[in-house]
């Protein structure tokens, strides 16, 4: 089911990124930075390990991981979290835990186009890829 993320997307809209990172803690000088990039994400799946790639201006980071199974990560704004992803009605739902904190990245395939929401405490925002 995975298999529908593979390849490679371009980052083509964002809204309330700014915002859901201040939610999530990252400080003014990295909100503006990452704000400003724009990611290509590169999926890839070998034998039920999905390895998600970021390259971007303002930093490449891979997370590797089998669904179900939770992971160490440490996210582009250096937190030091506890990641698990699972597939839910198709989306793939990544839950990330750290300090007694929580936050959801939800991806999901809608119209050839890959739609990342963010979440944490009510604070969403959405980000669109399409294929490369």
């Amino acid at each position: 089911m995975c298999d529908a993320f593979v390849g490679t997307w371009k980052l083509v809209s964002s809204e309330n990124f700014d915002d859901y990172m201040k939610e999530v803690g990252v400080g003014f000088a990295t909100r503006k930075v990452a704000g400003m990039a724009k990611p290509t994400l590169i999926i890839s799946l070998n034998g039920g390990v999905v390895t998600i790639k970021s390259e971007s201006t303002f930093k490449n980071t891979e997370i590797s991981f089998k669904l179900g199974q939770e992971f160490d990560e440490i996210t582009p704004d250096d937190r030091k979290v506890k990641s698990i992803v699972n597939l839910d009605e198709g989306a793939l739902v990544q839950v990330q835990n750290w300090d007694g904190k929580s936050t959801t990245i939800k991806r999901k395939l809608m119209d050839d186009k890959m739609v990342l929401e963010c979440v944490m405490n009510g604070v969403t925002a959405t980000r669109v890829y399409e294929r490369a």
